[in-house]
C-alpha cells in the first residue's frame, strides 16, 4: 500500500510538470515526463530514490550530464535501464540549483519600487548569478534596459513579456552592496560545476543557454560573494553585516520547495519577518497557499508567485520570461 503510495506520488508530479512546466518550453522534457507516467522500469527507477531527489529537473538533468540529450522517450528509457547506478550516484551527489538569471527580469519590478540604494542578500542563491541583477539588460517589449553596471563581456538581455499592469523599471537600481547564502555554493571557476549549470537549461531553450553562458562569464570576471550556510540557522548574522545606508532587500526564488517540512518553511518565514528588511519572494504558489486565499482565481498551474513581505504582486514564468502583474499594492 506505501508503495503504490509513492507511485502515485510520482505519476502525479510528472504528469504535472509535462502539463504545466514543459508544455511550450520543451516538447522533449514533455515527452519524457509523460513516459515517465507509464513506463514502470522508469517509475521505479525514480520511486527508489530519496523523495527530495525524484524531481523530474534532476533526474533528466543527470541523464544529461552523463550521456547527453536522449533523442526521445525510448532513447531515455534504455539509458535509465542500462545505467541505473551511474545515474543513481549522480543524482544523490547532485542538486538542481537552477541559477536561472533570466529570473531577474521579474524580479526588477519589486527591486526598482524600493528606495535607493539596495543591499541585497539572496538565500539559496547558487552561483549568485540573481545578485548581478544591475549587470545584466531587460527587454519589456516597449521597455528597454541597458546594464547600470558595464562588464567587459557584453551583458545579455533577458526577454520579459510584461502585462499591462507591470509597473515596468524606468531604470536599474542602484545596487551598493550584495551577498549570497546557500548550503553548497556553485564555484564558477570550476569547469564541472559550470557544466552542470549548463545541463540544467532544458533541451530546446537554446536563447535561454546562449544568455546564461554570458550572464556566467560576468559573474567570472566580477564574481559575487556566496558564503556557504543554511538560510535556517545562518540569515540573522548576515543581515548584521549589511550596510546601514541602503534599503536591505531580502530575495529568493525557487529556493523553498526544497526544505524539508512545512514546520521549516513556517520557521523561515517566522524568522524573516523578524528582520528590518523587505523580503521579495518568487516561489510556487503551493509554498505559500496563505497568501493566495483572498485572490479571485486560483493560482494559474506552473507559475510563480511573487511577493513583497508576504503580499502577492504577480505572477512569474519560472525562467522569468513573463510577469503578470495583479495589482496588489503596487503603490507601496
Amino acid at each position: 500500500m506505501e508503495n503504490d503510495k509513492a507511485i502515485g506520488r510520482v505519476r502525479k508530479s510528472y504528469a504535472y510538470f509535462a502539463e504545466n512546466e514543459a508544455h511550450g518550453k520543451s516538447s522533449l522534457y514533455e515527452e519524457l515526463a509523460t513516459a515517465v507516467c507509464s513506463d514502470e522500469s522508469l517509475i521505479d527507477f525514480v520511486v527508489r530514490l530519496p523523495i527530495q531527489k525524484q524531481q523530474p529537473n534532476l533526474v533528466f538533468a543527470a541523464v544529461r550530464h552523463l550521456f547527453g540529450t536522449p533523442e526521445n522517450a525510448q532513447h531515455f528509457s534504455e539509458l535509465v535501464k542500462f545505467n541505473r547506478e551511474p545515474i543513481r550516484k549522480l543524482i544523490l551527489e547532485r542538486n538542481t540549483q537552477t541559477n536561472e538569471p533570466g529570473r531577474c527580469a521579474a524580479l526588477l519590478p519589486a527591486l526598482s519600487m524600493l528606495p535607493q540604494p539596495l543591499a541585497l542578500i539572496e538565500v539559496g542563491a547558487s552561483a549568485g548569478l540573481c545578485l548581478l541583477v544591475d549587470r545584466y539588460g531587460y527587454d519589456y517589449g516597449e521597455r528597454r534596459l541597458d546594464p547600470r553596471t558595464r562588464s567587459e563581456e557584453r551583458a545579455p538581455i533577458f526577454p520579459c513579456d510584461a502585462n499591462n499592469l507591470t509597473p515596468a523599471p524606468a531604470q536599474i537600481p542602484e545596487i551598493i552592496w550584495r551577498i549570497g547564502l546557500d548550503l553548497n555554493p556553485i564555484n564558477l571557476n570550476d569547469p564541472e560545476e559550470v557544466s552542470w549549470l549548463e545541463t540544467l537549461v532544458w533541451p530546446g531553450q537554446e536563447a535561454r543557454a546562449a544568455r546564461l553562458n554570458t550572464a556566467i562569464r560576468i559573474a567570472q570576471q566580477n564574481p559575487p560573494t556566496v558564503i556557504k550556510g543554511d538560510l535556517l540557522t545562518d540569515l540573522h548574522e548576515l543581515v548584521t553585516t549589511a550596510p546601514r545606508n541602503a534599503t536591505l532587500v531580502i530575495f529568493h526564488s525557487a529556493v523553498l520547495g526544497y526544505l524539508q517540512s512545512r514546520d521549516d518553511i513556517n520557521r523561515f518565514v517566522s524568522s524573516i519577518t523578524n528582520i528590518p528588511a523587505t523580503w521579495i519572494s518568487n516561489e510556487s504558489p503551493l509554498i505559500f497557499p496563505e497568501f493566495t486565499t483572498h485572490l479571485a482565481d486560483p493560482p494559474p498551474g506552473g507559475q510563480f508567485l511573487l511577493a513583497i513581505d508576504g503580499s502577492p504582486v504577480a505572477f512569474t514564468d519560472p525562467h522569468g520570461q513573463y510577469i503578470n502583474w495583479i495589482g496588489h499594492e503596487c503603490d507601496r
